[in-house]
């Protein structure tokens, strides 16, 4: 077997690789919808919960990094992870009272968040019903007004009521 001709075999295989892994990216990079037009294509109601949440993702956001940075400026080994509670020891507390009250605390800060969360979801939601509510009500009123004018004007046309 000849150089020449390995050199070429590895060339045509380089060339073949590189090319699905390029269309790949192509395709992806192409393919997939941006951020903005995921957005674009949810109902109105959905926008409406998606906006609402993001504020609340932000700021579980901005508490995590702070939480983080506590834990970067320790010298504990990684697997201690400090204020956060590991998933695996969820319901597990620890012997020491320093380390129980202090999960103790983590558990009523997350709580607190969460009830917080769901205070601002309920209120959003009930500004929503009670607008949705009054809009209905106005409707009605100008339906049934529109009934009885419509009423009122048929009965004045009515030859049986010119008779009485």
């Amino acid at each position: 077997m000849s150089e020449g001709s390995l050199f070429a075999k590895w060339a045509r295989v380089w060339i073949a690789g590189g090319s699905i892994v390029l269309g790949g990216v192509l395709l992806f990079n192409y393919t997939t919808p941006t951020r903005g037009q995921l957005i674009a294509s949810l109902s109105p109601e959905l926008k409406a919960q998606y906006e609402r949440e993001k504020k609340l993702r932000e700021a579980e956001q901005v508490e995590l990094m702070k939480i983080v940075q506590e834990t970067m400026k320790s010298n504990d080994p990684i697997w201690k992870t400090g204020k956060i509670q590991s998933p695996w020891e969820h319901n597990q507390m620890s012997e020491t009272s320093h380390d129980t009250k202090n999960n103790i605390r983590e558990m009523d800060k997350r709580d607190h968040f969460e009830k917080v969360k769901a205070d601002l979801i309920q209120r959003e939601e009930l500004d929503r019903i009670s607008k949705e509510l009054e809009q209905i009500r106005q409707n009605s009123d100008v339906r049934t007004r529109e009934i009885l004018d419509q009423k009122e004007k048929n009965e004045e046309k009515s030859w049986w009521r010119k008779l009485w």
